[in-house]
C-alpha cells in the first residue's frame, strides 16, 4: 500500500523527527501524518497519528476524507471500506528508527524500519535471522525480539507473528523471547493487546 508520511508540519519525516526513545535501542516520531488516494474508493485519507505511551502503540487522533471523483459521496458505506488501521501499519515503519552504531555518536546513521525491509518484505536478512535463532540467548537475539517486536506492536500488528515469520521459530518459542526481552527491559513503551487494532482516539 502506498502512503505518505509527513511530520504534522507537512515536512518530509526523516530521523531527526524521531525524538521518542523506546525500550533500549529504538526512537520513534512521537507524531505523523499519513495519508493515501484509494483510486477505486475515489477517497483521499489523511491521519494524525500519535504515540501513546499508555497503550504502548501508535493511535489515531483525527481523520479527514476528501472525495476525488465527482461520483463519489462520503457516506458510512464508502467511509467504512476505508482501511485506517492499514494506513498506520503501511506507514509505521517509516516512523520508528535504530542505528548500528553509537547512539551518542553525533554522526551515526539511523535508519528506519522501512530503509531495512527488503523487496521480499523481510526486515532481517536471511543470514542474520539464522544467525539470532542459532546463537542461544544473546544480545543480538534480543535487538532482533526488540527491533521486531516494536515494529508490530507500534503498528497494531500482532508480534509473535512477525517474529515466527522472520526467524522461522514456532510460536512458542516466539512467544518466550518476548518475555525474555520485556523481562530485559528491552520492550519498554511497546504493547501489543490482540483484538484491539490501532483505533481513533
Amino acid at each position: 500500500m502506498k502512503v505518505d508520511v509527513k511530520t504534522l508540519d507537512g515536512k518530509t519525516l526523516t530521523w531527526h523527527d524521531a525524538t521518542e526513545p523506546l525500550g533500549s535501542a529504538l526512537r520513534i516520531a512521537p507524531a505523523f501524518a499519513a495519508s493515501r488516494s484509494d483510486a477505486s474508493l475515489g477517497v483521499h485519507t489523511r491521519l494524525i497519528v500519535r504515540y501513546s505511551p499508555s497503550e504502548g502503540r501508535y493511535v489515531i487522533r483525527e481523520v479527514t476524507n476528501a472525495a476525488i471523483r465527482e461520483d463519489v459521496e462520503l457516506n458510512y458505506p464508502t467511509v467504512a471500506k476505508i482501511g485506517l488501521q492499514a494506513i498506520v501499519q503501511a506507514a509505521a515503519p517509516r516512523c520508528i528508527f535504530l542505528t548500528l552504531e553509537s547512539e551518542a555518536d553525533p554522526d551515526a546513521s539511523w535508519l528506519s524500519v522501512s530503509d531495512l525491509t527488503t523487496a521480499s518484505e523481510r526486515i532481517l536478512p536471511p543470514a542474520l535471522a539464522a544467525e539470532v535463532v542459532r546463537r542461544g540467548s544473546t544480545e543480538a537475539r534480543m535487538d532482533a525480539i526488540e527491533l521486531l517486536y516494536g515494529s508490530a506492536a507500534l503498528a497494531g500488528l500482532p508480534p509473535a507473528k512477525l517474529i515466527q515469520k522472520e526467524l522461522a521459530v514456532p510460536h512458542r518459542t516466539a512467544s518466550q523471547w518476548i518475555i525474555d526481552a520485556r523481562n530485559a527491559g528491552r520492550l519498554a513503551g511497546m504493547n501489543y493487546h490482540a483484538g484491539r487494532p490501532a483505533s481513533v482516539r
